[in-house]
């Protein structure tokens, strides 16, 4: 799929959420759609996709709406429900997303290994130097 239909598609998806106030103009995600299925789209962190690189500067909605943009739409809300920051989700263990979130076990464990696991690992070496 070339980016340009790839960005209508996800424009289409990203101005759909009631948190979005104004028209769609946020920069696209970018997604690898071949790992969609295991919950490990790749979502690439830059300021293309409306977040800032560093997931320590997200606030409570670019949490929500990264868990959004990588598929896990159900499981999203739960980031917002319990205040979860860039700074919060760098601190979370495996048990907090799987028990302090009150998700299901599956969304859970992917959650955890595909995305908040990998985000910690590049925010610590980003940040060792």
């Amino acid at each position: 799929m070339e980016q340009s239909a790839l960005s209508s598609v996800y424009s289409v998806t990203v101005c759909g959420f009631a948190e979005v106030k104004e028209p769609c103009s946020l920069p696209m995600l970018s997604v690898d759609m071949e790992n969609k299925e295991n919950g490990s789209a790749g979502v690439k962190n830059s300021m293309e996709n409306g977040r800032p690189p560093d997931p320590a500067d997200w606030a409570v909605m670019d949490v929500v709406n990264y868990f959004r943009m990588a598929g896990f739409e159900e499981q999203a809300s739960a980031f917002q429900e319990q205040e979860i920051d860039g700074k919060s989700l760098l601190l979370m263990t495996r048990n907090d997303v799987l028990t302090g979130l009150q998700l299901k076990l599956g969304p859970a464990l992917k959650i955890y290994e595909y995305h908040v696991k990998p985000l910690q690992t590049k925010h610590l070496k980003h940040n060792s130097s």
